[in-house]
């Protein structure tokens, strides 16, 4: 079953995208290498921080880097807890890892820890954007 679609510039539509990352990142299947799941981890992150940004107003840039995209949700007025902040380790997931030979193979520790990580930020967004929290 499809998510309800919500207009491209709302904060629920970019939180149903992250979830659908996560849900990809969750997806271990034989033909499917562990930094392909570790990139939709790391892109479940960065469409969550965006729901973030969308839902303060903030115009943000099209960049895969967390910690800047968490630094202007902070600008903006957001708390961001330390354990969030975790998150920013995902960004090596982004780009480089995607490619063979760029990176080392990711572990099955690695992949784990990267799913728990994007797991705990999508839960935060949600809690905000949903919840009204901030």
């Amino acid at each position: 079953m499809s998510p309800q679609r919500h207009p491209p510039d709302s904060p629920e539509e970019w939180l149903n995208r992250a979830r659908s990352d996560l849900a990809l990142a969750r997806t271990r299947g034989q033909d499917i290498y562990l930094e392909d799941l570790c990139f939709h981890a790391q892109q479940a992150v960065e469409k969550a921080v965006k729901a973030l940004l969308l839902r303060r107003g903030v115009e943000f840039p099209y960049v895969h880097d967390i910690a800047q995209l968490m630094t202007l949700l902070e600008e903006a007025g957001q708390q961001v807890s330390v354990s969030v902040r975790e998150a920013e380790r995902l960004t090596r997931f982004a780009v480089a890892i995607r490619y063979p030979g760029m990176l080392p193979p990711v572990t099955l520790e690695e992949y784990q820890e990267s799913v728990a990580i994007a797991t705990q930020a999508v839960r935060w967004a949600e809690g905000i954007v949903q919840g009204g929290g901030g």
